[in-house]
């Protein structure tokens, strides 16, 4: 029987290691590898080719939502699951957005994270129910949704995804070309990009913007200063 590959993304060493636990509890399932940041995943992903990847949402270096749209885009046949913690409107938006195939609670039951891993193999969404309620609520075909949810964070590109991040962890825009190995005016072009598209326009709004997505977590020592 050949066994569905997973990838492991989650920057808590013990989320990760609860996932590996479970997952090798079954014989169909065979964990091939661990990313504790977003690059890394995508790095991962890259050179492993899984199957499935679990991606958390807020990571270091690349948060889950932009890492999902760029493993897709070299891999388009591997399916995505995102993990998180919360099922705001904004979070299902972007993680629907991103292109992954189920959105599930940390929570989760074993039972439901093997059953979406299963389902999302088989070509399938997967949803933990209060989430694919809020999902249902929020699709295309409803009347007012586009009003309601836009602007967005599917209309930002990588890169400004990248500086979105940086800005709201708190990073200086020197700070931010060294990291990103671009220069500093390119970087102010891009945060000018950003706050354009968001209709956001200070480092604060930003900051808020970006916990409120989830690509961050708020830890209270964020910077929501301009």
């Amino acid at each position: 029987m050949k066994r569905i590959t997973v990838l492991l993304a989650d920057d808590h060493t013990i989320v990760r290691e609860g996932f590996r636990h479970m997952l090798e509890l079954e014989a169909d399932f065979q964990v091939v590898g661990e990313a504790a940041d977003g690059r890394k995943a995508v790095a991962l992903a890259v050179k492993l080719r899984p199957d499935v990847v679990l991606m958390d949402i807020a990571m270091p270096r690349l948060n889950g939502l932009e890492a999902t749209r760029q493993v897709l885009k070299a891999l388009p046949s591997v399916k995505v699951i995102i993990l998180t913690s919360h099922n705001d409107d904004v979070r299902v938006e972007t993680a629907t957005n991103s292109g992954a195939a189920g959105f599930l609670f940390k929570q989760s039951s074993t039972l439901d994270v093997c059953q979406a891993i299963r389902e999302v193999q088989q070509g399938k969404t997967s949803f933990s129910p209060a989430i694919a309620k809020r999902f249902s609520r929020l699709h295309p075909r409803l009347p007012g949704r586009a009003e309601k949810l836009k602007p967005s964070l599917s209309q930002l590109t990588s890169r400004q995804m990248e500086v979105l991040q940086l800005i709201a962890e708190g990073k200086a825009n020197k700070q931010m070309a060294a990291e990103l190995g671009i220069g500093i005016k390119t970087v102010e072009k891009h945060r000018g990009h950003v706050m354009q598209k968001l209709d956001i326009h200070d480092t604060a709004g930003l900051t808020r913007y970006a916990i409120s997505a989830g690509i961050v977590e708020n830890t209270g020592h964020l910077a929501i200063k301009q």
